[in-house]
């Protein structure tokens, strides 16, 4: 047992640690598992794959290296954070780059990389290191005004969208600008430039619904399922009627096994047939809890940069978690995104550990974070409150 006199780096990490926000996100964790092995061996029988495990063994082995990354990130200090995701940011935005000449084409889209026969999404792992360097940009126009940090944040956001947007992933795209466009406000962002953003983002959207067919047929199907293919939205919402409140068992649905991305896009619907909506629920649930939790230790952070990349990460996970199920109960279009820590996926996985890890480190109790956020404070505040202590008492020796 740790006693709180250890000095060690562990036991210090373990009597800082929000050890509740820790035990919900290895709770979804273990969901993963159950509903991978719920759900991908009749995925790998319809792929021929001899092994009905096989995405069961693929996602521990993934797990493990996943967790590892999650707890060594939740050690740092939030300048180490600033400082690795610089590196992690400049990496995968080459990779990012190197998607649309040397990637495969896969589905109309050139999102992935193949590396020593591991097949990489850099979309997945710049999206943490684009939030923490966004959020450490808006606290920098906070702390000193007179610094350029705001126009900065818009061309760290067109340089991310740019590449999202030929590759074509218009999914990733959305959930970058949403979270980018959170952050600026809670910066302190103008009515005007609300109505402006979201004015930019309407006008983006309508130009990718005229001139990206699939998602003009995306968002058609939507609207009016009968004017194209909606065979996987069909399914995954027989799935749900299937499964009712307390499900058809484990193993026993039927209805996964004609659903073409049951171990990713829509592992939702295979826990909703085989453990009912009960289950449903009790995900939802710990995404809530993971989300407001980090909200609520976000708002008491007297450091800006603290606020702002724990309010960002804890948005960028909480939307990619919701897009997923509502796609999965046909109240979003189809993205094509995962559902964070329970769906297949090794890229997914570890640049999820990756930025839950930051969010752990940067909700760590420091003592010292009230002082140091004084200390940060606009150059002009620190003066008008330091001048009457630096004047000498009426009377009293100047110093020698």
């Amino acid at each position: 047992m740790m006693s709180r006199a250890d000095r060690t780096p562990l036991s210090e990490w373990w009597w800082t640690v929000d050890r509740a926000l820790l035990a919900g996100l290895f709770a979804l964790m273990v969901i993963g598992i159950i509903l991978c092995l719920a759900a991908s061996p009749a995925v790998a029988a319809r792929l021929d794959i001899p092994d009905p495990f096989h995405f069961v063994n693929r996602q521990v082995v993934f797990l493990l290296p996943a967790v590892g990354v999650m707890l060594i990130t939740s050690f740092l200090s939030p300048r180490a954070i600033r400082r690795i995701c610089v590196g992690v940011f400049a990496v995968f935005f080459l990779m990012l780059l190197a998607t649309l000449v040397l990637g495969p084409e896969v589905k109309g889209a050139r999102r992935w990389l193949t590396i020593a026969g591991i097949t990489v999404q850099p979309s997945e792992f710049i999206k943490p290191a684009f939030v923490v360097l966004a959020a450490w940009l808006f606290s920098e126009s906070v702390r000193r005004p007179e610094m350029p940090a705001r126009l900065l944040a818009f061309g760290l956001l067109f340089s991310v969208v740019g590449p999202l947007v030929l590759q074509p992933d218009f999914g990733q795209t959305i959930l970058i600008c949403a979270v980018w466009a959170a952050l600026f406000f809670i910066a302190g962002l103008r009515i005007v430039w609300v109505a402006g953003l979201a004015g930019l983002g309407v006008a983006g959207l309508t130009v990718a619904y005229f001139t990206v067919s699939h998602v003009r047929k995306r968002i058609d199907r939507f609207i009016n399922p009968d004017s194209g293919d909606s065979y996987q939205i069909d399914m995954a919402l027989n799935s749900f009627r299937n499964g009712g409140w307390f499900g058809q068992g484990p193993g026993e649905g039927t209805v996964k096994r004609l659903l073409p991305d049951g171990h990713t896009d829509f592992v939702f619907s295979v826990a909703g047939e085989e453990f009912g909506v009960i289950l449903c629920l009790i995900i939802l649930a710990l995404f809530a809890f993971i989300i407001l939790r980090a909200m609520n230790r976000a708002a008491q952070e007297p450091d800006p940069f603290a606020r702002f990349a724990m309010t960002g990460l804890a948005m960028l996970f909480g939307l990619q978690a919701a897009i997923n199920m509502a796609v999965n109960v046909h109240i979003a279009p189809a993205k094509g995104m995962t559902l964070p820590f329970i769906s297949y996926g090794g890229s997914s996985l570890i640049s999820l550990a990756f930025g839950m890890g930051m969010l752990i480190a940067l909700s760590r109790k420091r003592p010292g974070a009230a002082a140091l956020a004084a200390l940060s404070e606009p150059r002009a505040a620190k003066g008008r409150m330091a001048r009457p202590a630096l004047e000498p008492q009426q009377g009293a020796a100047s110093p020698a």
